[in-house]
């Protein structure tokens, strides 16, 4: 029974979310992408275009530019004349 308590607190350690050794930028950056027939492709131009603009911000740079470790990272997509056009917001995030 002694050996189950420092288990779980380590299980607890590890399952900790990733964020939290993270710097995060303290405002949201949105990008805007091109228009496509497909919301996921318009999705992923939307994407591209925000790590771009990040790793051209002189504050934040290549080390923010990561989509998966950004916080509240969203899609706000439209469709006009079948066509797809998203806005990609996040706060970018560093290790």
């Amino acid at each position: 029974m002694r050996l189950f308590l420092p288990v779980t607190g380590a299980l607890l350690i590890l399952a900790a979310p990733q964020a939290q050794g993270a710097a995060c930028a303290d405002r949201p950056i949105s990008a805007r992408g091109e228009p496509s027939r497909f919301e996921v492709l318009a999705k992923a131009k939307a994407r591209g275009n925000w790590r771009a603009k990040v790793r051209a911000m002189p504050d934040l740079g290549a080390a923010y530019a990561d989509w998966n470790r950004a916080l509240a990272a969203d899609y706000r997509c439209e469709q006009k004349d079948a066509q797809y056009v998203c806005i990609a917001v996040a706060n970018p995030c560093r290790r």
